[in-house]
């Protein structure tokens, strides 16, 4: 029997569909779907329809991810094209080279 899966509540702050807000989109949608099929909640958020939620959560920059849950919160800023570094920046890496040594 698999243990139960982590859920990773993500939000991506954006301005409007500007290159870096798509691409953005785009790089996480493709990192979402290979490493955390089924296991993720995703909102994007445009701050330049929303701007409270941007000002509510201390959102300085876009693209912005947010990983909420599982804690600590974790924040990158950019449009994410670096694989690596937004699983490691988010803390998600961390976790998977944990389940690889225990299985191994």
């Amino acid at each position: 029997m698999s243990p139960l899966k982590k859920t990773y509540i993500l939000k991506l702050y954006v301005a409007g569909n500007t290159p870096n807000s798509l691409r953005a989109l785009k790089m996480l949608n493709n990192i979402l779907e290979q490493e955390f099929e089924g296991v993720y909640a995703l909102k994007v958020i445009d701050v330049l329809k929303n701007p409270q939620l941007a000002e509510e959560d201390k959102i300085s920059a876009t693209p912005t991810l947010a990983k909420i849950l599982p804690p600590p919160v974790r924040k990158i800023i950019g449009d994410l094209s670096d694989r690596d570094r937004v699983l490691i920046g988010l803390d998600l890496l961390h976790d998977e080279l944990q389940e690889d040594e225990a299985q191994g």
